[in-house]
């Protein structure tokens, strides 16, 4: 029994390894870039069912768990699989390597999501935070990417050039002159373009999924810390916008440090400060972020692995 055992161990250790990278080398080799309107069509259907497959096994859960957790499973896997084919497209053409390497330790990390719903399978231990997390993805996931791969026609253009123009309109409140041309925005004869990442929108379903998928809070509470939280959010994002025209119209500061130093250090800022005010609203939402990192502390031959090569190194 043993020796099975340790067997079916090492199986899992390497295919944990083996997948993630098989994964993103079929990926570079179907969606190459730039990519065919075929090929980009082709991605969908790994990300959205993968997204359906999330948010079924989220509500399955309370109904079968075991049932859910293979859902789940199979859910990350193909999730997993919609980011292996994206770090050429995050790498190209500004040659960005930092987004490339995140979407690339990404694919890893959410293949070890998968992995843990099979450790949930083979012992009576199920973290509640596995749910959580499947949830909160299924609903910012699936608000977000049908937006951005425009499954609805021109709701992605409506709402970038609807920010554009109350962007515009802020600037217009301190009595500059501004003209808007659809998603562009000029001040000072300086064109500034309002792209989908202006809109703010990943901010906004990022709250949205977290607190949407607190199924065992009060809707009442979950309510009011997503108005709490989206709404400033979009009203800063605006106040943003019209910084970042005014200060590169104006001269100031070139578009790169009003728009990627300045104005980037500020929003982080000001989601930290809303995260914190969400937490005071919710508190269940802190316990799940934080139980996220307990998941390292599971029983399983993953974790046998790491705390034996964490061992191996301290010695």
């Amino acid at each position: 029994m043993k020796s099975d055992s340790g067997y079916n161990d090492r199986v899992v250790c390497i295919l944990f390894f083996v997948v993630p990278v098989v994964m993103l080398i079929t990926g570079y080799i179907v969606y190459p870039y730039p990519p065919s309107m075929v090929s980009t069509y082709l991605t969908f259907i790994p990300l959205f069912i993968g997204l359906i497959m999330l948010g079924s096994g989220f509500y399955m859960t309370r109904d079968n768990k075991k049932s859910s957790n293979k859902v789940k499973m199979l859910g990350w896997g193909l999730f997993a699989f919609y980011w292996a084919m994206q770090p050429t497209h995050l790498y190209y053409p500004s040659h960005d390597v930092f987004n490339a390497t995140v979407c690339i330790i990404g694919v890893f990390f959410l293949f070890y999501l998968a992995y843990h719903e099979w450790l949930s399978l083979t012992s009576s231990d199920h973290p509640r935070f596995l749910d959580w997390i499947a949830g909160a993805t299924f609903v910012a996931g699936a608000i977000y990417f049908v937006i951005d791969t425009e499954v609805l026609p021109l709701l992605k253009t409506s709402l970038i050039e609807m920010v554009a123009e109350q962007s515009a309109s802020v600037l217009r409140l301190f009595g500059l002159v501004v003209i808007r041309k659809g998603a562009n925005i000029i001040y000072n004869n300086t064109p500034i373009t309002i792209i989908f990442a202006c809109t703010a929108i990943q901010s906004m379903v990022l709250f949205l999924g977290m607190n949407s998928a607190l199924r065992d809070v009060e809707p009442r509470r979950r309510v009011a810390a997503i108005l709490v939280t989206v709404t400033p959010v979009y009203f800063l994002n605006l106040l943003r916008n019209a910084g970042v025209i005014f200060l590169v119209g104006a001269g100031y500061v070139s578009f790169e440090m009003a728009h990627n130093v300045i104005f980037k250090m500020l929003s982080l800022l000001a989601l930290i400060i809303l995260l914190i005010l969400n937490f005071k609203l919710t508190p269940e939402l802190y316990d799940e972020i934080t139980s996220i990192f307990s998941m390292f502390k599971r029983k399983g031959p993953l974790e046998d692995l790491f705390r034996s090569f964490s061992d191996k190194v301290r010695r």
